[in-house]
């Protein structure tokens, strides 16, 4: 059985993220949505409410599963036997980020990142775009799922 981890922060999930990790399903067996923590970032939704919402989010995709990546992703891979780490990118500046951390996580785990190009009428849609989108009132509906919205909505009105 071939088993792939989608890892992001998903600080939110957008719709642009439920593209890549409906495709990457399409092509593996397992899709683990691995929801990562990183000490350099600060988020809006906890890791709670991040792997609450993309399961939420995810529910009706049959094989897919979402778990909170605490340690290094290579690890993680390695740990529940994926065949490949699967990405998507939005375009060449998104590819010069990864490039590295493929090739490093290769190292680390021998397993190969397998990078898949968005859809291309969601490449203008970023996390920090919908969160900023949200924090100044603006419609995000069409920019993320129906739960992640709602949950962004009540989180920069409080």
């Amino acid at each position: 059985m071939s088993l792939a981890v989608c890892p992001g922060s998903f600080d939110p999930l957008t719709l642009g993220h439920v593209d890549i990790v409906r495709r990457t399903r399409g092509m593996f067996d397992e899709v683990i949505v691995g929801v990562a923590q990183n000490v350099k970032k600060n988020y809006l939704f906890s890791d709670d409410e991040r792997v609450a919402l993309a399961q939420d989010a995810l529910k009706n995709i049959d094989g897919v599963r979402v778990e909170l990546v605490s340690g290094l992703l290579a690890e993680f891979a390695m740990e529940r036997n994926a065949s490949a780490i699967v990405k998507g990118l939005r375009g060449a500046a998104d590819y010069d980020d990864e490039q590295a951390m493929a090739l490093l996580n290769r190292h680390l785990s021998g397993i190969e990142t397998v990078f898949i190009m968005g859809d291309p009428a969601l490449n203008h849609v970023a996390s920090s775009f919908v969160k900023e989108i949200a924090a100044y009132g603006g419609k995000i509906d069409d920019l993320v799922t129906q739960n992640v919205a709602q949950a962004l909505k009540e989180k920069v009105q409080s």
